[in-house]
C-alpha cells in the first residue's frame, strides 16, 4: 500500500448536504427579525409596556440564534477539510447555542426584575401605539415561519439540520409571546387591566427561561458527549457479544455531528476474527459513521460451548 490510495479510507467531516439554500432563508429572517426588534424594544419603552419589551428581548434572542446557526454553517464549510479539527465542525452550534443560553437565561432574570418594578409601580402605557407596534411584530412572524418553512415543502422537520430547527421553533414561540403582548394591550386598553401588561411580561419572561433552561441541557450534553439515547449503546453491545463469545471490555459512544456517532470498542474474545468482522456487524446501526474497533485474543478455554468459527 502507498500513500496514493488513502483518500477512499479517510472520512469526511464536512455539512453532507447544501446550505445555501437554508442560510439563504436565514438571512431573510434575521433581518426583518432585527428590524421589528429594534421597533419592539423602543416603543414598549416610549409607551411604557413590558410585554411589548418582552416580545422585542424574545426576538433580540431569536436574532441570536440565527446569527449563531449562520456562524456554525459559514464556520463549518471553511473549515471542513482542517486537519486541526478531528471530528469536524459539528459541535459548533452547540457550543454557539450554550453561550446563547446563558445570555437568554439573563434576560429572563432581566424582565422578571423589570415586571415586579411595573407592578409595584405601575406607570402609564399608550396603547394604541404600543398595539399598533405589536400587531407588525405579529405579522413579521407570520411573514417569517412562511419564509423558513414554504408552503408545500417536505422539509417541516429540517432533517439534520438542528441550527435550522432551533429557529424555526424560535420564531413559532415568538408568535406566542406577540400574541400574549397584543391581548395584554387589549386588555388594558378596554377593560382597564393594567395590572396583566407586566403580568404577560413575566410569562414571556418564565417562557424564555424555560427555553434557555432546555438549551443548556442539550447543548451541554453534546459538548460532554452524553448519548442522548441509551438504548443505542445496548444496541452495539448486544450485536457484538451475541456473536461468538464475545464480549466488550471498553464502548466509547458519541455524537460528533448531528445526526453522526463515532464508537471506539475493545472486544475481548476467544474467537478473533478482523476488525471488519465485527464493523460489518454494526453497518446497520443509524447514524454510526466512525467506528474503531480494538479485538483482543483471550488466552485460554471458552466459558461457552461456541466452535471455533475458524475450523470447518
Amino acid at each position: 500500500m502507498h500513500i496514493y490510495c488513502m483518500d477512499s479510507y479517510r472520512h469526511s467531516h464536512g455539512l453532507r448536504s447544501d446550505t445555501k439554500l437554508i442560510e439563504r432563508r436565514i438571512r431573510w429572517v434575521m433581518g426583518l427579525t432585527i428590524t421589528t426588534m429594534v421597533a419592539e424594544i423602543a416603543a414598549g419603552w416610549v409607551f411604557g409596556s413590558l410585554a411589548l419589551l418582552a416580545d422585542g428581548w424574545h426576538m433580540a434572542s431569536h436574532g441570536l440564534a440565527m446569527f449563531i446557526a449562520l456562524f456554525a454553517y459559514a464556520f463549518a464549510r471553511r473549515h471542513k477539510d482542517d486537519p486541526r479539527f478531528t471530528f469536524g465542525m459539528g459541535k459548533v452550534d452547540a457550543l454557539g447555542g450554550f453561550a446563547s443560553a446563558i445570555f437568554l437565561g439573563m434576560v429572563a432574570m432581566f424582565m422578571v426584575w423589570e415586571a415586579i418594578s411595573r407592578l409595584l409601580n405601575p406607570m402609564p402605557i399608550a396603547y394604541v401605539e404600543a398595539l399598533a407596534v405589536a400587531a407588525i411584530g405579529l405579522a413579521v412572524n407570520l411573514v417569517s415561519v412562511l419564509i423558513l418553512d414554504p408552503p408545500g415543502s417536505h422539509d417541516h422537520g429540517h432533517g439534520e439540520h438542528h441550527s435550522m430547527r432551533a429557529t424555526y421553533l424560535h420564531v413559532l414561540a415568538d408568535l406566542l409571546t406577540s400574541i400574549g403582548a397584543i391581548l395584554a394591550l387589549a386588555a388594558g386598553m378596554f377593560l382597564s387591566w393594567d395590572w396583566l401588561d407586566p403580568v404577560v411580561g413575566m410569562a414571556s419572561a418564565l417562557m424564555i427561561f424555560i427555553w434557555a433552561r432546555g438549551l443548556i441541557k442539550s447543548t451541554s450534553g453534546v459538548l460532554l458527549d452524553e448519548i442522548a439515547d441509551p438504548a443505542l449503546i445496548e444496541d452495539i453491545r448486544q450485536r457484538i457479544e451475541t456473536d461468538a463469545d464475545n464480549r466488550i471490555a471498553d464502548l466509547h459512544l458519541w455524537s460528533f455531528e448531528p445526526g453522526r456517532l463515532a464508537v471506539i470498542l475493545s472486544v475481548v474474545t476467544h474467537f478473533p476474527r478482523p476488525p471488519e468482522h465485527y464493523k460489518a456487524l454494526l453497518i446497520s446501526v443509524p447514524g454510526l459513521d466512525h467506528v474503531t474497533i480494538e479485538v483482543l485474543a483471550h488466552e485460554g478455554k471458552s466459558c461457552l460451548d461456541i466452535p471455533d468459527p475458524d475450523r470447518p
